[in-house]
């Protein structure tokens, strides 16, 4: 599987980070491209982007102070299981300076907090812990395999990724805190 660029333009002030290898090889043309994932009705929801963009109109979204990254894998010690390339992501997230880095999931952030030495959050939300001088939030995961009564607390991904939409002081297209169709 090929990996995907980043996707980060000047000053971002949301950089999202997913993990590599999550998604089919078939839909690995563009971030969060796998049906039923719902990143990009998420981003909307929480007024992030002004009108529901699709996996193809990634590279939009520097326009809008955002970016996209992967938590990319190296095969381990056995040669078989992956271990994320943590050095990578810090020397990125260190050279882009973003206010936030919002993991995707929390498998990726407990991935990256136990290769960093820190403890993995247990909830979802902004964390304790910095990539550099960037704030950590963990955010739901917008696969179509992620589909509950409870996200920590709450009834919807949306309200999380809401959330960060205010502390990042993105949330100029905020509507109704809606969950994604076919939640």
């Amino acid at each position: 599987m090929e990996e995907l660029p980043d996707i980060v333009g000047p000053d971002p002030a949301v950089v999202f980070c997913g993990q590599a290898g999550q998604d089919s090889p078939k839909t690995r043309d563009h971030y969060y491209a796998t049906p039923g994932n719902s990143f990009w009705e998420c981003l909307h929801l929480a007024g992030m982007s002004p009108t529901l963009l699709s996996p193809e109109d990634d590279r939009r979204l520097p326009e809008l102070g955002l970016g996209l990254t992967d938590l990319v894998g190296r095969p381990g010690p056995d040669g078989v299981r992956y271990v994320a390339d943590i050095d990578d992501l810090v020397a990125k997230v260190e050279r882009w300076e973003p206010d936030w880095l919002a993991f995707t999931g929390k498998g990726a952030a407990q991935q990256a907090a136990r290769a960093l030495g820190r403890r993995p959050p247990k909830l979802l939300g902004a964390t304790e812990w910095y990539v550099g001088r960037t704030q950590v939030f963990v955010l739901p995961g917008p696969s179509g395999a992620n589909r509950r009564r409870d996200y920590d607390g709450r009834p919807t991904r949306v309200s999380w990724w809401r959330e960060l939409a205010e502390m990042a002081d993105l949330a100029d297209f905020a509507g109704p805190d809606l969950e994604p169709s076919g939640a």
